[in-house]
């Protein structure tokens, strides 16, 4: 009688654990999601405010107080605004607008993402002598500052004949310019197996062919984010078309954005017009990690674990 009286009581006892276990981890987890949920409204609230202001009337700009959903909704202000600048800058089109910031940001996404491919394969797969120097000499690159190149690099541009054009900022990216995507890309590639190189050199293919065919689709959570990176990077970038652009006519939509914005210093700030064209600044960016999200983290995660 008394073993099972121990007994009964060891299972209450465990019982009671078990439940104890069970109310910290959900407490745990609720902690976590509100956390979550905080630095989400953080990073939301000022993009749907933006949004919000792209779609007001200009009379409703200020009201107090503050107006999340439009009444009006004013949808015309994203083509009201690309009329404006138009007339600002004659020629300065959205198409035109668009097809340059498409034509850097693509050309740069694709030869930062085949350049470095190739010589993370390089790095990852060949030896050769001074190989580690090489590679560690390459990340360093990553600590000098970016003003410290930035006049030496505006003159050699100068010297060769090439302001004014969109080679300062597609060029450099055929030569492998992003050691962050290099590394990453490397660590990826020493998670493969040797034996798979192994079986498609018996079975006939060259470094090139098993490059292409094997290795590129094994990489490619890390492949799709390195992309993912450089777009927005590249779609972000301000600074270089800024110092090598004086053609309003070859600005991409960020410098265009800046110039509107100049355009319209001596009259009162037109919020809605700016707002409306920022939305069409960030949504691209958005709508590109939504959609390569789960790529996207994939690729910075698990290659990057493998010394």
């Amino acid at each position: 009688m008394a073993a099972e009286t121990s007994i009964g009581r060891a299972q209450v006892r465990a019982e009671r654990l078990r439940r104890e276990r069970q109310l910290q981890h959900l407490i745990q987890r609720a902690i976590i999601y509100a956390l979550l949920l905080l630095g989400a409204l953080i990073i939301l609230v000022p993009f749907f405010w933006m949004v919000s202001t792209s779609l007001k009337v200009e009379k409703h700009l200020f009201d107090q107080p503050p107006q999340w959903i439009p009444d009006p909704i004013a949808p015309e202000n994203y083509i009201e605004a690309w009329e404006k600048l138009a007339s600002i800058a004659p020629g300065l089109t959205f198409w035109r607008i668009m097809g340059n910031t498409l034509f850097i940001t693509g050309l740069a996404m694709f030869a930062e993402m085949f350049s470095a491919s190739i010589v993370a394969y390089g790095f990852a797969r060949f030896e050769f002598k001074g190989r580690d120097v090489i590679f560690f000499i390459m990340l360093s690159t990553m600590m000098i500052p970016a003003t410290l190149t930035r006049v030496p690099t505006f003159l050699i541009w100068k010297r060769l004949g090439l302001l004014n054009t969109y080679d300062p900022m597609t060029v450099p990216a055929w030569f492998a310019w992003g050691p962050a995507y290099v590394f990453l890309l490397r660590q990826f590639f020493l998670t493969i197996p040797r034996e798979m190189e192994d079986a498609a050199a018996i079975d006939g293919a060259n470094p090139i062919q098993t490059y292409f065919y094997i290795m590129l689709p094994l990489v490619k959570p890390a492949f799709l984010a390195i992309g993912v990176l450089s777009f927005q990077a590249n779609w972000n970038n301000f600074e270089s078309p800024l110092i090598y652009l004086n053609t309003t006519q070859m600005f991409p939509l960020i410098l265009a954005i800046q110039f509107f914005q100049e355009s319209l210093s001596k009259e009162a700030p037109k919020w809605h017009y700016m707002m409306a064209m920022a939305t069409m600044m960030a949504v691209p960016i958005l709508a590109l990690f939504f959609a390569a999200q789960r790529y996207f983290i994939e690729g910075l995660t698990v290659g990057a674990v493998k010394g």
